[in-house]
């Protein structure tokens, strides 16, 4: 028999995941995603959730608390009578009445190998560290952050020069298909959980804006884990001088390479910039109000040359 279900998800990634539960024949009761908020170049048009925008496309209720705490949210929720929650970064946190209020639970998907990067920016925090290797799981949610026992896993391979664009990309697919399957297990009587390891937990707390900043004096190998682990979003920034003035730089893509020399110091024209040790080579970059540009193509306006500093 097909499940009831509630999905939450707000972001894009969450959108394949809605969107297979009801290719698959289940019964979407609702879905649960975080309300409009502020956007457009003035910030003052409100835009729904990626999430919001699949639901109405689907013909399914899109509901937007701002929080789960109160009574009658929580009323409102138990009425629907769904037999789970299925939950993709949705943002915000279920409070115990929730957690308890289906009659299967609450499924989620998160983006890591548990207990390593339980919090809000999994696939983030792999990239900067240098992990080589993350991946989806499905867990039953708890009370604590990410500590439920986990059901179904598939783990997935990190490139030297992935973004956490494209590990997203990758990793929101692998999630609907994973989620998929551990609901017809459900549905079977079959989905079995293991209880999470005591050791190797880790915390990926949210990217804040004081820390996208890049570092020059680092080595070049973490100027770079830094640089692709913030790409496309927030993104990580220097300040050059670009025809006499200061300008904000995002850098979107680079790559390790050889050279030695004052950190933030250009050391070729093919934009190779020098670091505490080693030196990375910049591929893809954004000036401040532009589009991304490839290295060569930003150099042709911006005639940033050997011997020149990023700040």
């Amino acid at each position: 028999m097909p499940l009831r279900v509630i999905f939450m998800g707000t972001p894009e990634f969450s959108v394949p995941t809605l969107r297979a539960i009801a290719e698959a024949g289940h019964e979407l009761a609702a879905v649960y995603t975080q309300p409009p908020r502020a956007a457009g170049r003035r910030g003052l048009e409100l835009t729904p959730s990626p999430v919001q925008r699949e639901a109405e496309r689907l013909g399914i209720e899109a509901r937007t608390p701002v929080s789960l705490r109160s009574e009658a949210e929580q009323e409102a929720f138990r009425t629907l009578r769904a037999d789970v929650a299925v939950v993709v970064a949705y943002g915000l946190l279920l409070p115990k009445p929730i957690l308890e209020a289906t009659r299967l639970g609450c499924l989620n998907g998160h983006a890591s190998l548990l207990p390593r990067w339980r919090g809000a920016a999994p696939i983030q925090r792999a990239i900067i560290a240098g992990d080589t290797e993350t991946g989806m799981v499905v867990m039953r949610m708890e009370e604590g952050l990410d500590t439920g026992p986990v059901a179904m896993v598939e783990k997935c391979a990190i490139g030297p020069d992935m973004t956490a664009g494209e590990l997203r990309d990758r990793l929101m697919e692998v999630c609907a298909t994973l989620m998929i399957e551990a609901l017809a297990r459900l549905e079977r009587n079959t989905l079995t959980f293991t209880t999470q390891a005591a050791s190797g937990v880790t915390y990926a707390k949210k990217i804040d804006k004081s820390e996208t900043r890049v570092d020059w004096t680092r080595p070049a190998v973490e100027v770079h884990n830094h640089i692709r682990g913030l790409s496309p979003f927030p993104g990580a920034w220097c300040e050059p001088e670009i025809g006499g003035r200061t300008e904000r730089l995002k850098l979107l893509r680079s790559t390790l390479s050889d050279g030695a020399g004052v950190p933030g110091g250009i050391l070729d024209d093919r934009l190779t910039v020098a670091c505490g040790s080693g030196a990375i080579r910049l591929v893809e970059v954004q000036r401040a109000g532009g589009r991304p540009a490839a290295a060569q193509e930003f150099l042709r306006g911006a005639k940033l040359e050997k011997g020149m500093k990023l700040s």
